[in-house]
């Protein structure tokens, strides 16, 4: 005798309708997924797959030569313990995005303000600001950073037409990371773009109506201008902390890979790349790795959870 549910309808009974639905729906959407093939063995076989190959390689000794030897947590007791490097790394790399972000920001908006007055040729002006996004982060942009600021480079015989000796800005400690912070705040266009898509956006009745109300330009700003911009500002702060701190190509071709002169340029990046492809520490720098992953994701939830107390998203 067949089991019945307390309906008096058998367990085969209800799972026909479901069966079928199943079937209808998968023929429906059967050519959706089948487009979509192709995205899914990219996440699954390039992103997904090795986050979770390098989170396990972070618990593991792996130098690519021999199997991964489990280890537990000794990689991150290791670099929170017994790695200067680490904090020198991370000290650099904090003091670049402190002080590249917020100046890129303030130049991209201050450009932004400018082309927003509806000068003649602003495609020709947004393109050829836009351009520096497009290069400074490849390695002939690197290279010619390098050469700017060498010790006989453009911008010290630029200085001597003045009578100043200016230093071997890349060899120098003291100014070395700002030569790194400058090429940053080079690469303005892109923040530039989004600054001006949202000054658009700005309706034009505030500001006549505050003009006729007497307000100076610079009130304007503050009380117009930067309230309606906050949403727009908040993105880019975003993207650009989070691409502070992924920023490699300028410090590996400037320092030559090393991070010298003394560190100075040594960014979290550049000594994961160590870790990774000089000594072949395939564990050590998947820990690395996943403490920057924390790092940025820490930073990003505390901005979402502190935007509220800044960012307009109304009129």
């Amino acid at each position: 005798m067949t089991a019945r549910s307390y309906s008096g309808i058998s367990a085969t009974e209800r799972a026909v309708p479901f069966v079928s639905w199943w079937s209808r729906m998968w023929s429906r959407n059967a050519p959706g997924y089948l487009f979509l093939l192709p995205w899914f063995l990219g996440f699954f076989g390039l992103t997904l797959g090795p986050i979770l190959t390098s989170l396990y390689l972070s618990f593991t000794d792996f130098d690519l030569l021999t199997p991964p030897e489990w280890t537990g947590a000794a990689n991150y007791v290791r670099i929170f313990t017994a790695d200067p490097k680490f904090a020198q790394s991370m000290r650099v790399t904090l003091s670049f995005v402190l002080f590249s972000v917020p100046l890129k920001l303030a130049f991209a908006l201050g450009v932004a303000l400018l082309l927003n007055r509806g000068m003649r040729g602003l495609p020709i002006y947004r393109a050829v600001f836009y351009l520096p996004s497009l290069l400074g982060a490849s390695v002939a942009i690197a290279v010619l950073w390098r050469q700017l600021f060498a010790g006989d480079g453009v911008v010290n015989e630029f200085l001597l037409m003045f009578g100043i000796e200016g230093p071997s800005w890349i060899s120098n400690p003291r100014f070395s990371l700002w030569t790194l912070i400058a090429l940053a705040i080079w690469q303005f266009g892109s923040p530039m773009i989004i600054f001006l898509a949202g000054l658009r956006q700005i309706p034009t009745d505030m500001y006549e109506a505050a003009s006729l109300d007497g307000a100076s330009k610079w009130r304007m700003f503050w009380k117009i201008t930067l309230p309606l911009l906050t949403p727009v500002i908040f993105f880019n702060a975003i993207i650009q902390t989070i691409e502070g701190f992924k920023s490699f190509t300028p410090a590996f071709i400037i320092s030559g890979g090393t991070g010298n002169p003394i560190n100075s340029t040594l960014f979290y990046t550049l000594y994961l790349y160590q870790e990774a492809f000089s000594f072949f520490r395939m564990g050590y720098a998947s820990a690395l790795a996943w403490i920057l992953l924390i790092i940025v994701a820490l930073f990003t939830g505390f901005s979402f959870l502190t935007s509220k107390y800044w960012v307009h998203y109304d009129n």
